[in-house]
């Protein structure tokens, strides 16, 4: 009796993948060679953040099918803007140049997806490379403290990971995409928080899994400092009055005492001006599920400010 033959999954034209990169061809090779394999063969956006290295002429010369952006400067996150924009599809997953998705999830949060309309997008579990062990902070996302509907095929969450991420297009232009302000580090909680203020929800969901190398070529003081006062700038904008302060106060002990906190505190207070003629804090509910989170990441071990 002969063995019946595999089948082949087919295609999925659903999802496009933005990558963001700039002067790393090795980890953004490794990426679409990834890509590239994956059953849903999806189109890939790489938007290339003005690389001095030969990043770009590595990327438009891989054997995949790839479209190039290329900015005339870094643009940071923002450049994920630019993919969507470009996108023709209705969900867009997001990569860096250090991850890539597993075979079968796009399929799979694109059907998630289509099942349920006011869903804007899936967050995977991430796992770390070459190890193989989980993200410290999927355990964060697992067990969201939110509360949502039914219809949900996770946890409920208030923020995602852009790299561990599919979103509605639709639902990221709705709500302006990631602010050019904020530029890098932590800029997916301001769109979020837009998100779910527009009657968005996000999710986790258990059964997507994304891989996460994290490059070498990286600064972590210079991230720490985009970090702290990217969040600094997100509370002047959509927390209350008296939340914010509280926030603001709860920072200004919780960092470690050295230059690059001051570094960032002092770019934050320089930002004021701006920040302030755009603050729209977010109505009662939303604030309630913003304090939740802020509760429950204080054990988090993947929140904390290092480098």
């Amino acid at each position: 009796m002969s063995a019946e033959p595999v089948r082949q999954a087919e295609p999925d034209g659903r999802v496009t993948v933005a990558v963001i990169t700039r002067d790393r061809r090795a980890g953004v090779l490794r990426t679409l060679d990834a890509l590239a394999a994956l059953p849903e063969r999806p189109p890939v956006i790489v938007v290339d953040n003005s690389s001095d290295d030969a990043t770009l002429q590595a990327v438009r010369h891989h054997p995949a099918a790839v479209r190039v952006l290329r900015p005339r400067e870094n643009t940071g996150a923002v450049g994920r803007n630019l993919a969507v924009r470009q996108a023709g599809t209705p969900y867009v997953a997001f990569s860096d140049d250090d991850s890539w998705w597993a075979p079968g999830a796009l399929r799979r949060a694109a059907d998630l997806l289509d099942g349920r309309p006011c869903l804007a997008g899936v967050t995977a579990r991430i796992v770390v490379e070459p190890s193989g062990t989980e993200d410290p902070v999927v355990k964060e996302l697992r067990e969201s403290p939110l509360i949502g509907p039914d219809f949900l095929p996770g946890p409920p969450l208030g923020s995602f990971l852009a790299a561990a991420t599919v979103l509605r297009a639709d639902a990221f232009r709705g709500a302006g995409g990631f602010h050019p302000g904020l530029w890098l580090g932590g800029e997916e909680e301001l769109l979020a928080t837009d998100l779910l203020r527009q009657g968005w929800w996000l999710s986790y969901v258990e059964d997507l899994t994304v891989h996460h190398q994290a490059s070498v070529a990286r600064n972590s003081t210079e991230r720490r400092i985009l970090g702290i006062r990217n969040t600094l700038w997100f509370t002047w904008l959509r927390r209350p009055l008296l939340p914010a302060l509280r926030r603001t106060a709860g920072l200004m002990v919780t960092v470690p005492r050295d230059r690059a906190s001051l570094r960032a505190f002092a770019l934050a207070a320089a930002g004021l001006p701006w920040v302030l003629r755009q603050r729209t804090p977010v109505p009662p509910e939303i604030e309630r599920r913003l304090a939740a989170l802020q509760r429950a990441r204080k054990s988090s071990s993947a929140r904390r400010y290092i480098g």
